[in-house]
């Protein structure tokens, strides 16, 4: 399996998704037609485009999906600048997958979840979630706190409100930076808007989004009683190689992109204040 995700894969973009004004999503299927590889819930691959570059980014479809894998973009540099302008039906190079992906068949088994994202923060745990809503029988119940800058920022909008919305047992608390006319939903900063909900200490959390946002976050949930084993984040934007080769993700005694990118927070506590 290892050497097997070293090796690229020709790949198609079947489909193209514009999620908000700097964010789209890319349906990618094996020129044979199947799903490239087989991935858990967290892990990440490799998308590269020969004379351009290649970047990391996080599979955000779930492992249950298994006809293609999607990925959720932004538009922030020269490879997403490039794949934000092709066009569907288009060829790309795949390897994958990396690292470790979250326990969702171990430690999340049984269990209440609450998921905390901010921003494209959402890409990394849309793969997760939609894996649990697959698998509701061996959860508990299940809590999304979303937000973003704007209502036009809230990426995967439309499935939030089709489906997540509309199933038993899951509750999604939307929230905006600023105030906007067509908005009557909560508005205020994530982890502000944690706290007002004020969750039960023995929910799991899973957190993504910006590291302001996580910190306050993580503040904000220290402050009601919540213990960091019970507390997960992904830092996959620390790798570069994905193959513990570069060293670009090394922090004291770990390699992010090998020992990662899922950690829990008291994993953390042991390692340099580098992350």
């Amino acid at each position: 399996m290892y050497q097997d995700a070293l090796i690229p894969k020709l790949g198609v973009v079947t489909q193209i998704r514009v999620e908000t004004p700097d964010v789209k999503t890319f349906r990618v299927i094996g020129i044979d037609g199947k799903k490239p590889f087989v991935h858990i819930p967290g892990q990440c691959a490799m998308l590269s485009i020969p004379g351009v570059g290649e970047a990391l980014f996080s599979i955000t479809s779930s492992p249950t999906v298994e006809e293609f894998i999607e990925f959720s973009i932004k538009k922030c540099g020269c490879v997403t600048d490039w794949l934000h302008s092709m066009e569907e039906g288009q060829e790309i190079t795949i390897r994958g997958p990396y690292g470790n992906g979250f326990p969702v068949d171990t430690d999340f088994v049984g269990k209440d979840l609450l998921f905390v994202a901010g921003g494209i923060g959402l890409a990394p745990l849309h793969s997760v979630i939609n894996y649990c809503r697959a698998h509701r029988e061996k959860y508990g119940k299940i809590d999304v706190v979303y937000g973003s800058r704007s209502m036009a920022d809230l990426v995967d909008y439309k499935e939030i409100l089709d489906d997540w919305m509309k199933e038993d047992g899951i509750d999604v608390h939307l929230t905006i930076d600023n105030a906007q006319p067509e908005w009557d939903g909560h508005v205020g900063f994530v982890p502000n808007y944690v706290t007002e909900l004020n969750p039960d200490v023995s929910k799991t959390v899973v957190m993504c989004g910006p590291p302001v946002m996580i910190k306050f976050t993580l503040a904000g949930l220290m402050d009601l009683g919540f213990d960091r084993k019970n507390i997960y984040t992904t830092l996959e934007l620390k790798m570069k190689c994905a193959i513990g080769r570069c060293g670009r993700c090394n922090i004291g005694s770990k390699f992010v992109c090998k020992d990662g990118p899922v950690f829990r927070f008291d994993e953390l506590d042991e390692l340099p204040n580098e992350y």
